[in-house]
């Protein structure tokens, strides 16, 4: 269990997590552009793309909440090792990292306030694969239009009627990463 918790952070930790970053951040301006990431393995069932979003984004004064399969001891112990990020329930979480089917239901995260939008979470959706096609999506950081497969899109549709409130979604699947802000249209 020991060498399973050292293990699998950033070897190269102010690179990687910058490069990362920028990643995450490029993905968000441009919903739906599926992208590839690395330099974290996160013990299973996290992939690597989920493992290597957490390290980048979370710290001791991180809330996250870990849903499903995703909260196991392996999975707490590797995090809290790495980023010092406290597990806590839906309500509380800056982030959090599951399927689908775990993360549910999203009224139980935080969506922001009308004076403070940006208290919200994001969810880390971990998706079996992530292809450009699917529900169709428009807004800010798209030309005209993009496609990525969601798990459904309903949810997405009422997640956009909050807006400016609302949740920002990381899809990830293996070694890549798709993003789904709020204020992006989902059809």
């Amino acid at each position: 269990m020991q060498a399973e918790r050292l293990a699998g952070g950033f070897s190269e930790p102010a690179t990687q997590s910058s490069h990362a970053f920028r990643i995450v951040m490029e993905a968000m301006a441009r919903p739906g552009t599926i992208r590839p990431i690395a330099g974290a393995r996160a013990p299973a069932p996290l992939s690597v793309a989920a493992g290597t979003v957490l390290l980048t984004l979370c710290d001791g004064d991180t809330p996250v909440h870990l849903a499903g399969e995703a909260d196991c001891e392996a999975v707490r112990a590797w995090l809290a090792f790495h980023t010092g990020a406290p597990v806590v329930g839906p309500s509380q979480a800056m982030f959090a990292v599951g399927s689908w089917q775990a993360l549910g239901p999203l009224s139980a995260y935080a969506t922001g306030t009308p004076d403070y939008p940006d208290r919200s979470a994001t969810l880390i959706v971990e998706c079996p694969d992530l292809h450009p096609a699917g529900a169709t999506l428009t807004g800010p950081g798209i030309r005209d239009q993009a496609a990525l497969s969601l798990p459904e899109t309903r949810a997405f549709q009422e997640n956009r009627a909050l807006f400016p409130l609302g949740l920002d979604f990381i899809f990830t699947s293996g070694d890549r990463l798709a993003a789904l802000p709020r204020s992006t249209e989902v059809r």
